[in-house]
């Protein structure tokens, strides 16, 4: 079910170091600078995962610089929830706290119900499979979601 994009997207997930910096840099890079689009976590207690800026990598979407933040901070940094017009919740946790934190404003809240794969593989190579098959959920669902990429933003 394809729909237009809109004007700004938060995806959101545990710790805002795996997942849902992976989907903000891969929707900026799908779909430009038309959509301000950003991520948090339920905590900010992690730094962003190596494993997450590899396989980002591989598609030109760099993460390196990427500062893992909570709800909290978002909020602390005058980023207000109730301006985003969708949230993108990742994980079951991070769909709770949005549901929490957007009971009083009228936008939409979407699960994307995307593998945690931290901690799955025994070796490196295992290990960035995993990570590779969480990233191509995400990219799958955005391009569902959102239609094919835009032709100006693909190197």
């Amino acid at each position: 079910m394809t729909q237009e994009l809109p004007q700004s997207v938060l995806f959101c997930c545990d710790h805002n170091a795996v997942r849902s910096p992976m989907a903000e840099g891969i929707m900026k890079k799908l779909y430009g600078t038309g959509t301000y689009v950003q991520s948090v976590g339920v905590k900010n207690d992690l730094e962003i995962d190596g494993f997450s800026i590899a396989v980002c990598a591989e598609l030109d979407v760099e993460l390196a610089r990427h500062r893992s933040r909570s709800f909290d901070e978002m909020e602390q940094w005058g980023d207000d929830l109730s301006s985003f017009d969708l949230v993108i919740a990742l994980s079951p946790a991070s769909q709770r706290r949005a549901l929490e934190l957007t009971r009083f404003y009228h936008l939409d809240v979407e699960y994307w119900p995307i593998l945690d794969p931290t901690g799955l593989g025994e070796t490196r190579e295992a290990k960035l499979a995993q990570f590779r098959a969480a990233r191509d959920q995400i990219m799958t669902r955005l391009i569902e979601r959102f239609g094919p990429p835009c032709k100006d933003t693909q190197t």
